[in-house]
C-alpha cells in the first residue's frame, strides 16, 4: 500500500524529471556532436522535440495536482468560502470534461495513426506514441482532477480541511506536537 501511495504522489514529478533528462541528454549530445565532431545526430532533435510533447501534457496533470495553473482569483475572493467550493467543483467540472474529449479523441486520433504506420524520421518509432502524449497526459489530468474534486466536495459537506495526496494538514501537525 505504501508503494502505491508512493507512486501516486510522485508519479508526475518522477516522469517529468526523466523526461526533461532526456531532452538535456539529447540536446547536449548535438551540441557536443556538432560543435566538437563537426556532425550532427539525426535523431536527438526529434527526440527533444517530442520529450517536450510528453513534457507539456504530463506537466498538465502536475499542475492540477499542485494546484499551479493561471487562474484569475479576483472574483472568487470576493465570494463566501461555500460559494467558491461551489465555484471550483464547476471550474474543475468543465476542466475534466476538456479532459475527457482528450482523452477520446486523442485517443482516436492516435489509433488512426498507428493503423496508417507512419513513422517518425530520425528515430524510426511508430508517430502513433507521439500522438499518445495527448491521451496519457489527460488521464493523469483526470485523476488529479477528480482528486480535487473530491477534495472540494469534502470541504464543501464537511468544512474538512485540505490535504494534498496524504500530507498531514496543519490542526493534524499541531495535535502532534
Amino acid at each position: 500500500m505504501k508503494v502505491f501511495q508512493l507512486i501516486e504522489r510522485h508519479v508526475e514529478e518522477v516522469l517529468l524529471v526523466v523526461i526533461l533528462s532526456t531532452m538535456v541528454i539529447a540536446i547536449f549530445l548535438q551540441i557536443v556532436m556538432r560543435f566538437v565532431l563537426g556532425t550532427s545526430l539525426g535523431w536527438s532533435e526529434e527526440l527533444a522535440r517530442y520529450s517536450f510533447i510528453y513534457l507539456v501534457f504530463i506537466g498538465i496533470s502536475y499542475g492540477v495536482k499542485q494546484e499551479k495553473h493561471i487562474k484569475i482569483d479576483t472574483i472568487i475572493s470576493f465570494l463566501t468560502e461555500k460559494k467558491q467550493v461551489i465555484l471550483h467543483l464547476i471550474v474543475y467540472g468543465l476542466f475534466l470534461l476538456f479532459a475527457v474529449f482528450i482523452i477520446i479523441y486523442g485517443g482516436a486520433m492516435s489509433m488512426e495513426i498507428f493503423r496508417l504506420g507512419q513513422v517518425t524520421p530520425g528515430l524510426g518509432i511508430k508517430m502513433g506514441y507521439v500522438y499518445m502524449a495527448a491521451p496519457l497526459g489527460m488521464v493523469l489530468t483526470t485523476l488529479r482532477i477528480s482528486q480535487k474534486m473530491k477534495q472540494e466536495f469534502e470541504h464543501y459537506l464537511y468544512a474538512r480541511p485540505y490535504k494534498l495526496n496524504g500530507e498531514k494538514n496543519v490542526q493534524e501537525v499541531h495535535n502532534e506536537q
